[in-house]
């Protein structure tokens, strides 16, 4: 085995990883005691630095979309990497370092022969995560994954934020995963006590276990001219690709909403150059989520880049000849338009399935372990699932992800609860936010920096207990937070953790 000597142990701390270049490939080298692992230098998901991250309670933890891995194995622990780190071969002797160029072989066991059939039903983030984690399971029974896309399981993170700025081609959306659907088609129903689905196109397949992971459809406005040409919503590849042409002749466009995603549309197409409007019923844009003073910051970043907003009012209509043209507003106001974007939310996919119980917003409800009636559970925006003793529904990408992770394993038979921490991230001018928790009962606001620099981390509290934490440029912090928060943390405890260095 070629050997390259890389390090001297007495360099390699044991709080962080240290990147090294060697001929074949970067490496992380990371250290515990006397013993070092290596392994490849950048997180799978989108390719972020992993010495940039940290390394707490055993994981390494990435630090742009916290993706954890474990620091024994470099098997993942957390998405949205749904793959473990490849390992390297390393020998220390006499405090220097050296690693191979080969990759280490994993160890392969056999699975049990198993007569079972599982279905996936959706390619989303939420039906993606769960068939990677029933592979690395080893479930070896018949697994049926059902989407009606043609190219599935992709990144949709990147649709609002880099393919309809025109950084990103649609069709190079990043795949999620290695593997591919393999029942193309919409299911019409799932009868749930019958534990039988039927496609649209006549074909039907029983099953032992079933994972709905449908997501949500984007909310059409129920006003007049929606039905015009250039008038769209942001869900799929597709939609974002037919947004991406209509921008590169428009030269003014209007998001109808101030979702994370409406934001996102409007940074992105702002970008391109185009005059672009904000009609909100809201004074301040996501002040439900983020609090005031941080949507207010958010709103500022915008008009600071030329965003206009039209606060307290909504679309009376959409108008013009054959394609849309001008947007009139309740409070008058008429608005140029060569496109526009709803971003009003979505409903849950879940009409085609018979014998489940919902709430009232058309999701699922769904136990601990995420089962909505025997042999089917629910994960991704579809689900209301018990969090911190209250049903929640969150439409959160990562948590998706980390929604199907623990339906695959409960349709293993387990029956694991979900006891990690919402997180996002959201991209506006360059600047990322991240969001830790969801704050739901918070009274109090600790903002460590500049809110209007974008340089700032803040506490949510409830008193001292800390409900969420939100972020700008500080991706270190939030990647120790990241884990910390999965047991209770006071304020204390939270802020020596911000100033760790």
């Amino acid at each position: 085995m070629n050997m390259r000597i890389v390090a001297r142990l007495i360099n390699l701390p044991e709080n962080r990883g240290v990147r090294v270049e060697t001929a074949a490939h970067p490496l992380l080298l990371v250290r515990t005691g006397d013993q070092v692992r290596a392994f490849q230098a950048d997180c799978p998901h989108a390719g972020a630095p992993l010495e940039e991250g940290v390394i707490c309670q055993g994981r390494i933890v990435c630090p742009w979309h916290k993706a954890a891995f474990a620091v024994d194995s470099g098997a993942v622990c957390e998405p949205p990497a749904l793959a473990g780190l490849t390992q390297y071969p390393v020998q220390v002797h006499d405090g220097v370092v050296s690693v191979g160029d080969a990759p280490l072989t994993a160890t392969f066991t056999p699975p049990r022969e198993d007569s079972r059939c599982f279905v996936v039903i959706g390619a989303g983030a939420a039906g993606a995560a769960a068939v990677a984690a029933l592979k690395r399971h080893g479930f070896a029974g018949r697994l049926l994954w059902v989407d009606r896309e043609q190219q599935p399981a992709y990144d949709r993170t990147a649709l609002s934020k880099f393919v309809i700025a025109g950084e990103m081609a649609a069709n190079d959306t990043p795949a999620l995963l290695d593997l591919t659907v393999n029942v193309h088609g919409e299911v019409q129903r799932l009868d749930a006590i019958a534990k039988r689905i039927e496609l649209t196109d006549g074909r039907q397949f029983n099953y032992d276990a079933a994972l709905v992971a449908t997501g949500g459809n984007a909310k059409p406005l129920d006003i007049p001219g929606t039905a015009l040409n250039n008038v769209f919503v942001l869900r799929s590849r597709e939609d974002a690709a037919r947004i991406s042409a209509a921008a590169a002749s428009a030269t003014c466009a209007v998001i109808i909403g101030d979702s994370f995603i409406g934001l996102e549309a409007a940074s992105a197409l702002r970008q391109r150059g185009l005059v672009v409007q904000v009609v909100s019923r809201h004074a301040i844009p996501l002040a439900a989520p983020l609090g005031k003073r941080i949507g207010a910051a958010l709103r500022q970043l915008h008009e600071d880049n030329g965003v206009i907003f039209h606060s307290n009012t909504e679309p009376e209509r959409l108008d013009g000849y054959g394609a849309v043209s001008t947007v009139l507003l309740k409070n008058g106001n008429r608005l140029a338009a060569d496109l526009v974007l709803m971003g009003v939310g979505v409903t849950p996919a879940t009409d085609f399935i018979d014998g489940v119980a919902r709430a009232e917003d058309h999701s699922l409800r769904v136990d601990d372990s995420l089962l909505a009636a025997p042999g089917l559970w629910a994960a991704g925006d579809n689900a209301t699932f018990p969090w911190q003793r209250q049903p929640m529904r969150i439409e959160h990408w990562r948590l998706a992800q980390q929604l199907g992770v623990l339906a695959a394993r409960n349709m293993l038979g387990e029956a694991l609860p979900y006891a990690n921490v919402p997180f996002f991230w959201t991209y506006h001018f360059g600047k990322t936010f991240e969001v830790l928790g969801h704050p739901q009962h918070w009274n109090r606001l600790h903002v460590e920096g500049d809110l209007q620099q974008h340089d700032f981390i803040a506490l949510l509290c409830h008193d001292d207990q800390v409900e969420a934490v939100i972020a700008c440029e500080h991706q270190q912090a939030m990647a120790r937070l990241s884990q910390r928060m999965q047991q209770p943390l006071g304020k204390a405890e939270a802020l020596e953790l911000i100033r760790r260095r």
